[in-house]
């Protein structure tokens, strides 16, 4: 049985539906909601727990076998990253001494794409060693702290850690009106009869699909051997603005997606994961491009407010 804290958010979802999909058990966290979402129906167990309660937390090896842990959930940073970084630092430290009170087989953590910020090369790969960079924001600290947090407290244990270093993730569940991809405010836009702004022509690079991203991740934590720590999740291509805008155009007729702006001529290449490693140890393909991904959320946001 595989515990998925945060498994009612945008990749915990997923992730969760792919478990099932691969027929595990599977049993999904939430705090302040535990609605299900279409594709989970009748398909995981639900408890809701708030992941800073230690003894709750443990609580939950009483009622389950629990062998593995995708621990992926997480908060909002206020203006002050220091309450965000106490949540969410009580809440890994809970989910790694579940991992080693429970002695699971694997304990797979989100960290972030961003742990690379600083690196010129392109794409990036697990085997780059991380800079000391400017982040930028409270979340992106926070999970490339996780990780050194992370392998130590479980050395020694028998537990594998696994590092997601998850891209720039989007689809289904995604806040509406996200400032972290421009897909779903520019489809809720277009949804509620309004005219859809313009994609900057300067944008591009990482793209993940939710559907993809919970794959790989399930891929990881079920595979019979890992070879490595660290994987990077992602779909292994940079997306560019006018393709985006094509995609966008064909799933919404009559919409007319523009580009504003135009990228600077001596702009470096937008950075996007390498995703080798993962294809090789788990046989993960991409089942999204950029069109098929925006046609599956238009979709999807046709019939679902998020």
């Amino acid at each position: 049985m595989i515990l998925v804290t945060g498994g009612l958010g945008m990749i915990g979802a997923n992730t969760a539906a792919a478990l099932a999909d691969l027929g595990e058990e599977v049993i999904v966290t939430g705090h302040r909601s535990t609605d299900l979402p279409s594709f989970l129906a009748g398909r995981v167990t639900v408890e809701r727990l708030d992941i800073t309660d230690r003894d709750a937390f443990l609580a939950l090896g009483d009622r389950y076998a629990i062998d593995a842990i995708v621990h992926l959930a997480g908060s909002i940073p206020e203006p002050d990253p220091m309450d965000f970084f106490r949540r969410d630092l009580a809440g890994l430290v809970n989910a790694l001494d579940a991992a080693r009170t429970w002695r699971v087989r694997r304990f797979a953590v989100a960290s972030s794409i961003s742990v690379y910020e600083g690196r010129p090369e392109r794409p990036w790969t697990e085997d780059l060693d991380l800079p000391l960079a400017e982040l930028p924001h409270a979340i992106a600290a926070f999970k490339k702290a996780v990780e050194p947090i992370t392998q130590f407290a479980l050395a020694g244990t028998g537990v594998q850690p696994v590092l997601l270093r998850i891209g720039s993730t989007w689809g289904p569940l995604m806040h509406p009106e996200s400032p972290f991809n421009p897909v779903p405010p520019l489809v809720s836009a277009v949804l509620r009869g309004e005219r859809p702004g313009a994609l900057a022509a300067d944008g591009g690079g990482d793209f993940g699909y939710a559907r993809d991203t919970g794959r790989a991740i399930a891929l990881l934590i079920t595979a019979e051997v890992l070879r490595h720590t660290a994987y990077n999740v992602g779909s292994g291509f940079p997306y560019t603005p006018r393709e985006l805008a094509d995609a966008l155009t064909a799933a919404l007729p009559g919409t007319g997606i523009e580009l504003s702006g135009a990228p600077a001529a001596d702009a470096p290449e937008h950075p996007y994961l390498d995703i080798s490693r993962l294809r090789a140890e788990t046989g993960f393909e991409p089942a999204f491009d950029v069109a098929g991904a925006v046609a599956d959320y238009v979709a999807w946001r046709t019939e679902n407010p998020r």
